[in-house]
């Protein structure tokens, strides 16, 4: 079976201001604690202004978690959900973590199997991710799902039958208001290594089982079934790109020329490929 691997570009976050979720007071069932905050990170409700977003500050449900430029924070659930938040992001949550509402930028969801439903809900898709760490990317016209541990379900709520399952090492891209597509594979490992989701935050839960699919990829490399491309796609957009054109070996399979770090406009300063 000859399956390609493809590379996305996404932004490298500034370091954080953290705080581990052990070090916090326990937060209610319907409620989450802000365990990371950098620069401009805001929290508003529909009864008071905006305010300024600090390590160990309660948030409650329908409170909307914002992010400016340069700017990122991270939220823990009382079930030990993580949600970390890019730069030019907004986050709220309903109904514990059945309800995580991404209405744009980007976030991060490492969600335990013991996680009440957690779902992902982002323009008009959603994402079951119970036992998963997956990121999904959301702006008007485009969404951006990949996972890195576990299986979700990645569907379009009101579409019967328009849904798929997406594994690890596995993303799905395009228009939140067309049917979902198939996954394409994804390169772990070039993830880890350069998305600051990862790099700028305290060791995730799941880390050893993030490390143990990123292995099951390089022995599917080693075994030549699964074969890095030089397909990119650059940015907040789902254009994707040739770039390196390689010669293809013995069995037809495209090698990957790496792409380096360069910067993309609204991702950030240095920003770096990662993948599709």
């Amino acid at each position: 079976m000859d399956r390609r691997l493809a590379l996305i570009v996404f932004t490298v976050i500034a370091p954080f201001a953290t705080c581990f979720p052990s070090q916090l007071s326990a937060a209610s069932a319907n409620q989450a604690k802000v365990t990371a905050a950098k620069n401009s990170v805001h929290l508003q409700d529909s009864k008071t202004p905006p305010r300024r977003a600090s390590v160990n500050d309660t948030v409650n449900e329908q409170t909307v978690v914002r992010t400016g430029g340069g700017s990122h924070s991270e939220l823990t659930f009382s079930d030990q959900t993580v949600v970390r938040l890019a730069a030019r992001t907004a986050f709220d949550f309903n109904d514990r973590t059945r309800g995580l509402n991404l209405k744009e930028g980007a976030i991060l969801v490492q969600a335990p199997k013991n996680a009440h439903g957690a779902t992902v809900h982002a323009g008009s898709v959603a994402a079951a991710v119970t036992g998963t760490t997956a990121m999904i990317e959301y702006h008007a016209g485009v969404y951006k799902f990949l996972v890195l541990e576990g299986t979700a379900r990645l569907y379009r709520p009101g579409h019967l039958g328009d849904s798929v399952l997406v594994t690890a090492g596995q993303m799905v891209f395009g228009n939140p208001e067309a049917a979902v597509t198939d996954p394409v594979d994804i390169d772990i490992d070039r993830f880890t290594k350069t998305s600051r989701f990862i790099t700028d935050f305290p060791t995730l839960r799941s880390e050893q089982s993030i490390l143990t699919e990123s292995r099951k990829q390089h022995r599917e490399k080693s075994n030549k079934t699964l074969a890095d491309t030089n397909l990119v796609i650059f940015g907040g957009g789902t254009q994707v790109s040739l770039v390196g054109q390689e010669k293809s070996d013995s069995q037809g399979r495209t090698t990957a020329a790496l792409v380096p770090p360069r910067p993309v406009p609204g991702l950030g300063r240095n920003a770096v490929p990662a993948l599709p």
